[in-house]
Formats: structure tokens, sequence, C-alpha cells
């Protein structure tokens, strides 16, 4: 299948020495793929006549889901377009002391627009929990063990993406701004892993 040979070459990719892509386009993709599964048991609910009730709720989600899991592949390509400018820019000359400041205006620039790619795919997953709650509460009983593993893949993106906010914030300059990113992630990741894990658990509950 065509399918299998993009994944493949996408795989290849990021098990190869290229940098590019890396934790942060795998932490995007975990994000689509949450997208995805959420999609299918909305998909799965909307129509059936033991879900009517929720039909305009699943149809609602469902719609928000294809946005974001079209945001997520976004940020894949954004993770990469980030990345190749703020590496480059410490190969930048540092000889005098005019080149010096250069630099260092650049790698502040750099590093702080490699910090937003991962800070908004933390944003994203967040949202996108709200969905998956939903799903999780009225979706398809049939399916709701894929919720499940969409959160997971959800919390993945958020606990994966904070990594990267980290490493670019811990170098920049510009402590203040710095600081203000990390505790927007940080705040992030608290109520991002609460709410997966409440939903997961719930879930579980409902297999059991």
């Amino acid at each position: 299948m065509i399918e299998k040979e993009l994944m493949g070459l996408w795989l290849n990719t990021l098990a190869s020495k290229s940098p590019i892509p890396g934790g942060g386009g795998a932490s995007a993709i975990g994000g689509a793929l949450a997208a995805a599964l959420g999609q299918m048991v909305a998909n799965l609910t909307v129509g059936k006549k033991k879900y009517a009730a929720v039909e305009e709720t699943m149809q609602e989600v469902l719609g928000k889901l294809q946005t974001c899991q079209a945001d997520f592949l976004d940020l894949v390509d954004q993770d990469a377009k980030v990345f190749a400018p703020l590496a480059a820019a410490y190969a930048l000359p540092t000889s005098t002391e005019e080149e010096k400041q250069e630099k260092a205006r650049i790698m502040e620039e750099r590093l702080l627009a490699a910090s937003l790619v991962p800070l908004h795919m933390m944003e994203k997953a967040a949202e996108m929990l709200e969905f998956l709650e939903i799903l999780a509460e009225k979706g398809s009983r049939m399916a709701v063990s894929d919720v499940g593993v969409a959160v997971q893949f959800a919390r993945t993106a958020l606990t994966g993406a904070i990594m990267n906010v980290y490493i670019n914030t811990k170098s920049m300059k510009n402590r203040e701004k710095a600081e203000e990113l990390n505790t927007k992630a940080n705040d992030l990741m608290k109520q991002g892993i609460r709410r997966a894990d409440e939903i997961y658990t719930r879930v579980l509950e409902q297999l059991a």
C-alpha cells in the first residue's frame, strides 16, 4: 500500500543520522495520530440511531479533530523549518565583536521561533483532549478503547513537545521571555497530563 510506503520513508528518515525530523516532528505525528483515531470513533458514532441524541455533538467533534490533524501535520513541517536556521546560526562567525553581537541577536531570534513551535503543539494537544474526553463519554462504546489509545498519543505529543521548549529556552539570553515560555509550557503539561490520565482511567474502567 502507498500509505505504508510513505510511512516507511518517513520512519527511515527519522531513523537516519539526519536531525530532521526528530523528537519534535515525532511528537507532532503523535498528535496527528490521536486526531485521526478520534475521528474514527466519531465516524463510528455519527448516523447511528443508538447515538442520535449526540449526533450534533459528534459532527462538531469530528470537524474539530479534522482541523487538529491538519494542524499537527503542519507542525511537523514547521518543526523542521525552524530547526534548520537555528542549526545554521550556531556556525556563524564570532571573530569580531560585531560578529558576536550579530550572532547573539540571530540566535535569540531563532531560539524563540524554535520554542514557539513545540509550545503550539502543546496547546493543540491540550485542546484536542477536550474533544477526546467527549468521545470517551458519548462516543461509540465499541470504539472506546481507541479513544484511550488516542489519549495516550495526545499525552505523548504534550510531554514530548515540552522537552523541545526546554532545550531551546535554556539557551535564550532573555531569561524573562524564557521563563514566560517555560511557565506556559509547565501549566499546559500539568493540566494536560491530569486530564489525559483522568480520561484514560475512565476508559480503562469501562473496558474492565
